[in-house]
């Protein structure tokens, strides 16, 4: 018996689409509605009922006008009360039957259906005439769990059946939601929509970094050891900024070697007083740290070669070692300001951190306002495998971020809002850590940064750290471990 029920909420697909569903709202409203205001005219006429005589009804009929209007109005108006208290109390079911309504429509508008004259016969009589009869109805079925909508369509080799696998983009402009994922199960094709995405987004100190993950929506993370660099795009005042500056805090709460570069010298390079010596704004600058950004990186390399514990495939992590970030806003402005050689120079450095910076523990967080495709030469901008968009773009920004995608792209006036792919080819809609008013990020970000220090001095004083990876220097590539 519990195998069978099993087998059965197992195969439990959700509710099934049908014909009637197109009124959804309207016969929820009038299930609500009718019994409410058969209720409210009974108690304005129960005394004329209780004593309801048909005799006096038919030889002294008087119109009660004032009763009739008085209990129309407060009928009425009870009932519509009634309907629209029951949709503020039951507002999740009210939008899933919305939610059914607008795909049973769906199917009606698209004529995802065949239907056939079929001979009936006639109420009260013998004759026979031809009504018109549904006899084909796709299997569709609705189903909400875990805060997401699942639409399974049934791939029963019907003529309606490609259009059934290009339907990601109707699916989640009509329902408002965000498609996160499309798969085939046995027989059927299942869309996977996050539903009220922004009940996901989270404040700025739930941001942390943990064993090589950084929260930044409680169901999006950027899983740095194995999936490495950042690519940060966003207009003017969309609040690509603010999150740079929450990336930067994760990663001081961390304990990582932050290193920035900010040739603008704007909002960034007020981290100067933080990360003393770590914050480059001038041209030769932003080269010299990269350079020495490579040439830590390589000997970083070699020096966990010759640990003792060195283990083929392993990580930075494995050995004890923290990680590297490297923020490079204003990217393509900055490759704007080079002559070809010094373009090509850093290009090659560029190159060999994206390549080799995993394993290392070498890092490229990088920003721009779009991802021009001249200066992310020979698949360096592939080697972004965690890709964000913040404020407004247009059509041709979101193709040079995210490539060849059936996302349904669309702006929206909401400060930190836009896209992010976690590496997975999936483009999901986005909000960036909210950020209260009059954050004080510099003092947060020191503050993130002494604990970790502490953390790390507490994990040195009681030995859990090596005191090969304390020895050395953060100039060289290596840094103090991790506790």
């Amino acid at each position: 018996m519990n195998d069978f029920l099993q087998k059965r909420i197992w195969k439990y697909r959700g509710k099934r689409i049908r014909p009637y569903m197109r009124n959804n709202l309207i016969l929820a409203g009038a299930m609500i509605f009718v019994p409410v205001f058969l209720l409210s005219m009974f108690i304005f006429w129960r005394d004329h009922l209780l004593h309801f005589d048909v005799f006096q009804l038919i030889h002294h009929f008087k119109w009660n006008v004032s009763l009739i209007v008085k209990s129309l109005i407060c009928s009425l108006s009870i009932g519509i009360g009634s309907v629209y208290v029951a949709y503020l109390a039951f507002n999740g079911l009210f939008k899933r039957l919305k939610h059914r309504q607008m795909l049973a429509r769906m199917i009606f508008s698209n004529k995802f259906y065949e239907k056939d004259n079929v001979k009936v016969k006639k109420l009260f009589s013998n004759d026979t005439g031809t009504k018109e009869k549904i006899t084909y109805f796709p299997r569709m079925y609705y189903q909400v769990k875990n805060n997401h909508i699942y639409i399974r369509i049934a791939m029963d080799m019907s003529r309606f059946q490609n259009r059934f696998l290009e339907l990601g983009k109707d699916l989640e402009n009509g329902l408002f939601c965000d498609m996160v994922d499309k798969e085939m199960e046995e027989g059927f094709i299942c869309f996977k929509l996050l539903y009220d995405v922004k009940k996901n987004r989270i404040s700025i100190d739930e941001a942390v970094a943990k064993d090589g993950v950084m929260q930044l929506m409680k169901h999006v993370s950027w899983q740095f050891d194995k999936l490495p660099h950042m690519l940060i795009a966003g207009g003017t005042s969309g609040g690509k900024t603010y999150y740079m500056l929450t990336v930067i805090k994760a990663c001081a709460g961390y304990g990582a070697d932050v290193k920035i570069l900010d040739p603008k010298h704007a909002d960034l390079a007020d981290l100067e007083e933080v990360f003393p010596g770590n914050v480059y704004s001038k041209k030769n600058g932003i080269l010299m740290c990269l350079r020495k950004s490579v040439d830590g990186m390589m000997k970083r390399m070699d020096e966990m070669k010759q640990m003792p514990n060195y283990k083929t495939g392993e990580n930075y992590a494995y050995y004890g070692l923290k990680p590297v970030f490297i923020f490079f806003d204003e990217y393509v402005a900055f490759m704007d300001l080079l002559d070809m050689k010094e373009r090509n120079e850093a290009l090659s450095y560029m190159k060999q951190l994206v390549m080799l910076g995993r394993q290392a523990g070498y890092f490229l967080v990088m920003a721009a306002q779009r991802p021009d495709a001249k200066y992310l030469v020979d698949g360096i901008r592939d080697q972004f495998n965690f890709r964000v968009t913040v404020g407004r773009m247009s059509e041709t920004g979101y193709g040079m971020m995210f490539g060849d995608s059936d996302k349904a792209f669309g702006n929206k006036k909401v400060t930190g809002r836009g896209y992010a792919d976690m590496g997975t080819g999936t483009v999901f809609e986005f909000y960036s850590p909210l950020v209260p008013r009059g954050y004080d990020f510099l003092e947060e970000i020191r503050r993130a940064k002494e604990e970790a220090q502490g953390a790390q001095a507490t994990a040195v004083a009681s030995g859990s750290v090596s005191e090969q990876a304390t020895e050395l220097t953060p100039e060289e590539g290596m840094s103090v471990a991790n506790d």
